[in-house]
């Protein structure tokens, strides 16, 4: 068995391709490919925290009505109940994940 969950995703165009990574009773941490226009659609979380880990290129994050362009290394919290999603504006895909905790189930 492998130790290493990162699964190889290769987003075209406008997609967004993703992986659950890790699947707990207090945790959900997905992977997300971003295709170079990909957009994953702002939503909250009510009852978790959600905490972006940017690990490949660049993303535009809102968080709160706010956006900022974060580059690989990079991580964003969002407190619960806070409205967040990403987009790629870049030419070039871009992966980050994302961390559900706790998990609601």
């Amino acid at each position: 068995m492998a130790l290493d969950c990162y699964p190889d995703l290769d987003p075209a165009t406008g997609e967004v391709v993703d992986a659950e990574l890790v699947v707990g009773d207090d945790v959900l941490v997905k992977a997300f490919a971003l295709g170079p226009g990909g957009e994953i659609d702002a939503h909250e979380h009510d009852e978790s925290s959600n905490v972006f880990h940017v690990v490949e290129g660049e993303v535009t994050v809102l968080r709160g009505g706010v956006e900022e362009t974060v580059s690989a290394p990079g991580v964003v919290h969002h407190e619960r109940g806070v409205a967040h999603g990403a987009r790629n504006e870049s030419d070039e895909p871009a992966v980050l994940t994302a961390t559900l905790a706790p998990f609601p189930g």
